[in-house]
């Protein structure tokens, strides 16, 4: 009889662990409202998401009796960094995740309204949800774009802030409301519709300007002046504060006017300076001015002086000059016309970006979305006589080069691991390689950047093939001239 009852006792327990889950269990419960009125709670089993990104945690998905019940959400889900990207490419069940994410958007606010209404049928929240969606105060227009309309609307804004998204993307979607009421901020301060723009751009309808700007992720922020996209996308917090204060910086006048001539002769040397001495404001050689110090704002300091603080250095009229970041280097003049903004824009480009620029862990992202392979000088911080050799032979043997390959240093220290894959300590810098974003290849020895040629051949070896194919197989069999690149475990020669 003892066997039985214990039999039995030990069914009752797993009947009733069946019916609750265990403590500590990571399962949500949902609590399904039946059509009769009365309540059932189950505990589910759930599938992860499809992983998008590798940087994209994991959703539950409450999907069980979807179909045959309406449900409140009683569970957990992960949080996300707001700066998470989507990758580009979707998997199979993209489209069947996008449509449950859309039923999911409802859950916070269904939670609230059967938290402090138990009695209500949540198939009267739709109905509800309609009244007060009805209700909201109109929001800002964001603009769509599309190929007939991007380059009117983007040439004729001041500043216009383009959202790049795929409706696919959760994040995309979790950025929609949050981009419309950062515009009805902006809109109030800034109520001209030409001076700051708010639009996007659906990347799965219009793949042709995704293409243009090189959209690789969703969603992807982009900002505009006067139609030309700069550099920098946003990559701010993505909350409505933070992007309506970023577009408030960007109303900045981006010229400084100085009252005195002292003012323009202290000016910081440690940073790159632009001057202008003009005779008036109202003139289309300051309006040239200040619209290439728009786009330019944050590689050079722009500075104007206007009337007798600039007349000693009108003699021959307005004129532009760069002050470089060399105390006691001379200034070097602008002499094209002040009213072509091209010519203008090339010339204080060149003045404003180094030719070698340093790579950090701000602006690496930045950098590798040029879609160009690094040419990196890797040294010690306090080691600036190598940075200047290396910058004197770039500009000596590669400046034809410049629209191929990125020029960069870096600081040893700090970048450690690239170093790693090369086999190179920060005892071993300088160090120059190139990263093509597949393979790192090692120049053969710094000391020998100096010799004619060697350095630009280095480059052109890369753009042949040659470093890619004798990195995997070995050097070239016809190769029997010294200089040799030590690539991996192989050897690569100069010819």
């Amino acid at each position: 009889m003892s066997r039985p009852r214990g039999r039995a006792k030990t069914e009752t327990a797993q009947a009733r662990r069946r019916r609750r889950p265990e403590r500590g269990s990571s399962s949500p419960t949902c609590l399904i409202l039946v059509p009769d009125g009365t309540e059932k709670r189950i505990t589910l089993t759930l599938r992860p998401s499809p992983p998008v990104h590798t940087k994209i945690c994991q959703f539950n998905k409450c999907i069980a009796h979807f179909r045959k019940y309406r449900r409140v959400f009683r569970g957990h889900r992960e949080s996300c960094s707001p700066s998470v990207s989507c990758s580009r490419e979707k998997s199979g069940d993209d489209t069947r995740e996008a449509k449950t994410q859309q039923h999911h958007r409802m859950k916070p606010f269904t939670m609230k309204l059967h938290s402090k209404f138990p009695s209500l049928d949540v198939r009267f929240i739709p109905v509800v949800l309609l009244v007060m969606g009805l209700s909201t105060p109109g929001q800002t227009e964001i603009i769509s774009l599309d190929s007939g309309n991007i380059d009117d609307v983007l040439n004729n804004a001041g500043v216009a802030l383009v959202n790049f998204y795929a409706d696919w993307c959760r994040f995309s979607q979790m950025l929609h409301p949050i981009f419309e009421e950062a515009s009805n901020i902006v809109r109030e301060e800034f109520p001209d519709t030409k001076q700051v723009v708010f639009a996007r751009v659906d990347c799965d309808q219009h793949s042709d300007i995704a293409q243009r700007y090189r959209i690789t992720k969703y969603p992807t922020l982009k900002l505009f002046r006067n139609g030309m996209m700069m550099k920098r996308e946003y990559r701010g917090q993505r909350s409505v504060t933070a992007i309506a204060d970023f577009i408030r910086t960007q109303q900045v006048h981006p010229v400084k006017e100085a009252a005195t001539q002292p003012e323009i002769n202290k000016v910081d040397r440690s940073k790159r300076n632009i001057i202008g001495y003009f005779e008036t404001k109202d003139s289309d050689n300051y309006r040239t001015f200040e619209k290439v110090a728009n786009i330019l704002r944050d590689d050079c300091t722009f500075l104007a002086g206007f009337g007798a603080v600039s007349e000693h250095e009108r003699f021959s009229g307005d004129n532009i000059v760069y002050r470089p970041p060399v105390e006691g280097a001379p200034d070097m003049v602008y002499l094209g016309s002040l009213t072509n903004f091209d010519l203008a824009y090339a010339w204080a480009q060149d003045k404003c970006v180094p030719l070698v620029r340093e790579i950090t862990f701000e602006n690496g992202e930045e950098l590798t979305e040029e879609g160009l392979p690094f040419l990196i000088l890797f040294h010690v911080k306090e080691d600036t006589a190598s940075l200047e050799k290396f910058q004197h032979e770039v500009a000596r043997q590669l400046i034809s080069e410049k629209g191929s390959i990125n020029f960069l240093h870096a600081d040893c220290d700090k970048f450690r691991h690239p170093l790693l894959h090369i086999q190179k300590t920060p005892a071993d810098c300088p160090v120059i390689a190139i990263d093509s974003f597949r393979h790192m290849y090692v120049f053969p020895e710094f000391k020998d950047v100096s010799v004619p040629g060697t350095l630009r051949q280095f480059v052109l070896d890369l753009h042949s093939g040659k470093l890619h194919r004798e990195f995997h197989h070995g050097p070239d069999p016809t190769e029997s001239t010294p200089g040799q690149v030590r690539l991996g475990d192989h050897t690569k020669t100069f010819k």
